[in-house]
């Protein structure tokens, strides 16, 4: 075996892959020809600044495995590689520990004034009266992600005595129960936090989520900490808010451009900044190097592959007939996921027809992906989706129903999602051979496009409903593709109209004003914009 280490990692990881009496080559011994290296190698470890392109690959028939020592696998062609036959890995958790510890060191800053007493010091000033504090003990800390970082932070938070309160649809209560975590709708975490620390992932749910109203919810006094990724925070509306008294200090070590600039925030003496550093330390970095170094050897060693980020190996055939399923699958856990409230605590899964005969591994996971990655910090993926699931004391459930001797429907994915306030259900079919469309939600039937922008209403069935929507949506030129509608079975009680649902497909994304001018409609009880990629 030849494994080629293109980056420099710690020395225990080389030792480690050394003991096989493998040909390991590192950094220092390519002399600037990784490609010719990479003509007989079996697995590949880099960082991030190799870029792995399909150029690049195309110098490798014998790759096998490339492992990325670090969590995002940006510079990688996953496409190039699972095309390739080639298992890509990554270590994410690795540096949870420093990332937490970094976030409570800078809750500890701004609580105890550190930066501002540091310099006052070497400027000669003993300025105690200005610097006096305040404690952690007996403060309330909102964690909004309750992935690997999270319920890091929740745990050191607790030994300072801190109560702590979180939000993550996606985690179990009974989980987050035995971690000392109270679960919350988000809006009661704002309203209640001393502290809030941001721990989730970029999504078009969660992209700005801390603007000007939300800056609004939140207690008077606030401290703000983002480790996680700077688009979550709208660095504008942070500086109005700080600037007007509406929250006490802020403490950011990523931004949405990077390295940081131009910012409002850089002239606060309120605000602590640090260069995208949480999760650098000696130890992570020791960490994701060895760890993925294991990762490796177990893969090429015993074909146990861990924290893959692309797709497992099927035959071309079967991957063919699979992808247009995997794609209905992710689109209806994304539009359950944002229809449904509540917290989650199952998914179930029923394949009927054709599909039931399947390998549905890939399917089940897509159905996972989808759900899980409306606010997941860690990206589920056709790989690690079920595991990520688990971890977060969801149940998952599968059942079959064989295609009929006597013909009939074609096949049809059901998800049936549980959540501590509902039971969600949906439908959907593959059409035309790859069109995927829904079929069923919540009881009703209605045919409608799983394609990127699409209102979602429930209403009375009562005339003048499309018209007003029409109308609202003509106003602010929305253009609509589709106009799909459904209404409940039955006649239902005398003098009382019946349940109906719209899914509006339209051009262009649906704003917040948008929404709620829809339900501002008498006759609509729910608008929502679901949002599919």
């Amino acid at each position: 075996m030849k494994v080629v280490i293109a980056e420099k990692i710690s020395s225990a990881a080389v030792d480690l892959l050394r003991e096989r009496r493998w040909t390991v080559m590192t950094s220092d011994q390519i002399d600037g020809n990784l490609a010719a290296q990479l003509a007989a190698a079996d697995a590949l470890i880099v960082r991030s600044a190799v870029q792995v392109n399909a150029d690049l690959l195309s110098h490798a028939p014998k790759l096998r495995v490339i492992g990325r020592a670090g969590v995002g696998v940006d510079n990688i062609d996953l496409e190039a590689a699972t095309r390739q036959g080639i298992a890509v890995m990554n270590t994410p958790g690795a540096n949870a520990i420093a990332v937490a510890e970094h976030t409570l060191a800078m809750m500890l800053a701004l609580a105890r004034h550190l930066c501002r007493a540091n310099e006052l010091m070497h400027h000669g000033k003993w300025e105690k009266k200005s610097l006096q504090g305040s404690e952690l003990r007996g403060k309330t800390l909102g964690i909004v992600g309750l992935g690997r970082v999270g319920m890091e932070v929740a745990r050191r938070a607790r030994a300072f005595d801190m109560e702590v309160v979180g939000h993550d649809p996606f985690v179990s209560t009974l989980v987050a129960k035995e971690q000392g975590i109270r679960i919350a709708k988000l809006d009661e975490v704002y309203a209640v936090a001393d502290y809030l620390t941001l721990h989730v992932g970029l999504t078009p749910q969660t992209a700005n989520m801390i603007n000007a109203a939300s800056l609004k919810k939140m207690k008077p006094g606030v401290r703000l900490i983002n480790c996680a990724r700077g688009e979550l925070v709208d660095e504008s509306a942070l500086a109005r808010a700080l600037k007007q008294g509406e929250a006490a200090g802020a403490a950011l070590d990523v931004f949405a451009q990077e390295p940081l600039k131009r910012s409002p925030l850089t002239a606060m003496d309120s605000v602590l900044l640090t260069p995208h550093i949480a999760g650098s330390t000696y130890e992570a970095q020791e960490a994701v190097g060895y760890q993925i170094a294991l990762q490796v050897k177990e893969y090429l060693k015993h074909g146990v592959i861990q924290n893959a980020v692309n797709v497992p190996s099927v035959s071309h055939h079967e991957y063919l007939e699979l992808q247009p399923y995997i794609v209905l699958a992710e689109r209806l856990g994304a539009f359950v996921a944002q229809a449904s409230e509540g917290t989650l605590e199952e998914i179930s899964l029923r394949y009927t027809g054709q599909i039931s005969e399947w390998k549905t591994e890939l399917i089940r996971n897509a159905a996972i992906k989808g759900i899980l990655n409306e606010a997941l910090e860690e990206k589920a993926n056709l790989v690690n989706a079920e595991a990520i699931a688990s971890s977060r004391g969801l149940r998952i459930r599968e059942a079959r129903k064989p295609k009929s001797s006597s013909g009939g429907a074609g096949s049809v994915l059901s998800l049936l999602l549980k959540t501590s306030a509902e039971e969600y259900l949906v439908k959907g079919a593959v059409l035309h051979g790859h069109t995927p469309r829904l079929l069923h939600v919540d009881g009703i039937d209605v045919e409608a496009p799983l394609e990127r922008n699409l209102i979602y209403l429930r209403n009375r069935d009562v005339p003048g409903v499309i018209g007003r929507v029409g109308t609202i949506l003509g106003q602010h030129k929305i253009n609509i593709a589709a106009f799909s509608l459904g209404r409940r079975s039955g006649n239902g009680k005398p003098g009382t109209a019946r349940e109906a649902i719209a899914v509006v497909h339209v051009d262009g994304g649906v704003s917040d004003e948008v929404l709620a001018e829809l339900a501002k409609i008498p006759a609509v009880a729910l608008a929502k914009a679901i949002r599919l990629f």
